[in-house]
This record gives structure tokens, sequence and C-alpha cells, in this order.
């Protein structure tokens, strides 16, 4: 199966590329090795094979959740250069229109 040069502009149509003649042929031929490469894997035997999320058997690599204690609001804000009602106060960066 080869991709032909039509179905790169219409992918590229459907996904909004404005290509030029040589990123058209370029992806073509990048295309057309990955679906060389997909058959390729297709000739492989994966009887007896089961399936897997990794090779390397990890399962949760995250620490457990555990509960510590924290700043207090007059702590958390102590070295606020601004403060009102508890929460920092920063300058106002967006212009209203």
């Amino acid at each position: 199966m080869e991709i032909t040069k039509q179905e790169v502009e219409r992918v590229a149509k459907l996904a909004r590329l404005a290509l030029n003649e040589a990123e058209t042929e370029a992806f073509g031929q990048q295309l057309n090795q990955i679906v060389a490469y997909v058959q390729k894997l297709k000739t492989f035997s994966t009887e007896g094979v089961e399936p897997t999320a990794t090779v390397l058997g990890q399962t949760n690599v995250f620490r457990p959740d555990e509960t510590q204690t924290s700043l207090s609001p007059d702590q958390a804000l102590a070295n606020a250069p601004d403060a009102e009602e508890h929460c920092f106060r920063v300058p106002k960066i967006i212009q209203e229109s």
C-alpha cells in the first residue's frame, strides 16, 4: 500500500495545513516509510505474547498520598508584597476592553 500525493493533500486539507510541493512530497515519503514499517510489524507472530502496557513492569511510581501540615494563611502571606482578605494581591496585567 502506497500513500499517493492526492491522499497527502487530502489529509493536509483535513488538518488545515497549507503544504507546498516540497512539503507534500516529503510528507508522502515519510508516510510511506511509516506504512512500510507497520506492514513489516504485521509479519511478526505475537501468538502467546501477553498484552502489556509497559516492558519495565513498573506499576505505580508515585509516592503515597499523605497529609502534611501546611502554612497558615498568615504565614503564607507574611512575605507577600501586598495582600487583601487573606489572599495574595497582584497587579492587573489584562486590560478590560
